[in-house]
Formats: C-alpha cells, structure tokens, sequence
C-alpha cells in the first residue's frame, strides 16, 4: 500500500515552529525542547511539506518567519494554548497556563520580581514567566504575552495601557551624598559600555562629561546594590531608590526627564482569561503604588 501523505499537522512539529519563531536559531529552538539541531530541522521541514508553504527563511543571522507564517503563527499559538489548557484540566473561569511576561531588567529586578509571585500564589493553575531583556521582544511573534515597556509601540495590533510616569534621580549613601555636593566632579555609578548607547548612560555622559564612572553594571537594580557601598551616586528610578532604607537621593542640580511606561498585549488577545487577568492584576498594582514612581 502507498503511503498516504499527511494532511493533518503533527503537534511535535508544530511545537518546534513555535520555539524557532520565537528563538530565532536552531540552537536556542533545541535548547529549549531538549533535542538536537537534526530533530528542529526535520520536523520544521515535515510542517512544511504538511502545510505546503514555507514558513522561514535562513539568513547569516538566523531564520526569519517568511510572510505566510503569520496565520501559521497564530494558530499554532492556539493549539499550544489549547495544549496547556488539556494539561491542567478544563478552565473554571480561573487563570491558568503559562503566561509570560517581558520588561527591563531594572523594572522586572527592582519591581515585578517582588511583586508578581503572588499572582501566582494566589491562583493555582496560573505559572508566570519574568523574563528581563533591554530589546523590546516581538508580540507578534508571540515571544511574549505582556510586554511593560517605557515606550509606545510603533507598530503591530497590540493594545497598550499606561501604567505610571516614572521619575529619576540620584542615589547613594549619606556620606557619598556629602562628598558629591562639595566643589568638583562627582563620582557616580553607570552601565556597561556595552550597554552605552542606552538613554540613560547617554544623558550622564553628556551633563557629566568628567565625572568618573567607578563602577559599571548591566541593569539599575546592580547599580543600587553598588551604591549602598559608598563608592559613588547611582542615576537610577525612584521606585528603586525609595525602596532602599541605605540609600537617599541626592540633589546635583538636574536629572533626566520623567518616562511614561505601558503595559502592551495582543488584540487578538483581549478575551483570553488568564492574559487578561494578569494584565488588569498589573495595572492595578502599579496604581496602588504610584507615588514610589513618580
């Protein structure tokens, strides 16, 4: 008998679309389902030939979704969901399912990490995913469900909600307080220079050109660890910096301008509980707390 050709996508392919969409390589897709590049390959291929339609194209920098995966995106996105849905049992009305969440690493260190937990703790069948990165990761690749970013989105059907306006200034102990405020430069606490291009580090470099930098970090949450020691002021947002008894804030005459922040999901997304639940969850915790912002 003649082997019939298979007309109905296989849910391990399926899977393994999903993880190189959002990934981006074959070795992060493998990575993240515990195979080898061979098995992403192949089972990547075999959706294909399902599907008729190619659905990534491969580049120096790795595979880019081509302009027919966007339905193949959306419903395997569907089928993931209604997997997970299977998985914990039919939905009561309550969250359930992974939900995953991408901010700045100084918003998800120096806030949400204390703070998102007890959603989860709160609803059994809700897990949460924090995932800090300073790119702003794609929705549309379902790379994320929430995304709370300091800037609008300038593309992509998504709704977006503002949170807070976020004030900054600087920071440290009493005594680096002291010794800033006297005549000369003053010592201070910056980024990486991988990470100089960042508004933050540009603003200090240009209003302090001759300041020294005495210590460097990726994210501001190090850089308020850094200042409890002494070592010099720290230009970071007051929700950090008023949540920490060893530091006080410390008046040189100028800070950056405040930052509007917005919590941004898919439309598509808008009827979906466990999304919805957790976006309204966040909102109201940043409005409880507004005045540690602002």
């Amino acid at each position: 008998m003649t082997d019939k050709k298979r007309t109905d996508p296989d849910w391990q392919d399926v899977r393994i679309f999903l993880a190189l969409a959002r990934h981006g390589s074959l070795s992060a897709a493998a990575r993240m389902l515990s195979v080898n590049h061979a098995t992403v390959a192949r089972r990547l291929h075999s959706l294909e030939e399902t599907l008729g339609v190619k659905l990534v194209e491969r580049r120096p920098d790795g595979y880019v979704l081509t302009h027919a995966r966007t339905h193949a995106l959306e419903a395997a996105s569907d089928m993931e969901q209604a997997a997970q849905t299977l998985a914990r049992g039919m939905q009561d009305g309550t969250p359930s399912g992974l939900i995953r969440i991408n901010s700045s690493p100084g918003l998800s260190g120096g806030y949400l990490a204390l703070r998102l937990p007890t959603l989860a703790a709160r609803y059994p069948k809700l897990d949460i995913d924090l995932a800090p990165a300073l790119r702003a990761v794609s929705l549309e690749r379902h790379e994320a469900d929430i995304a709370i970013r300091f800037d609008m989105p300038r593309d992509g059907d998504v709704i977006a909600r503002p949170l807070v306006t976020v004030g900054y200034g600087f920071y440290g102990t009493q005594e680096a307080c002291r010794a800033a405020t006297k005549e000369g430069d003053p010592v201070l606490i910056g980024f990486n220079e991988a990470d100089a291009y960042l508004s933050m580090s540009t603003w200090m470099t240009r209003h302090f050109p001759r300041a020294r930098v005495a210590f460097r970090a990726r994210d501001q949450s190090l850089q308020a660890m850094a200042a409890r020691s002494g070592v010099g002021l720290a230009l970071i947002p007051h929700y950090i910096g008023r949540a920490d008894p060893a530091l006080h804030v410390c008046d040189l005459g100028l800070v950056p301008e405040s930052k509007d922040v917005f919590l941004i999901t898919r439309r598509r997304d808008r009827k979906d509980t466990a999304i919805r639940i957790v976006s309204d969850e966040i909102v109201r915790m940043f409005d409880e707390e507004r005045e540690l912002f602002e």
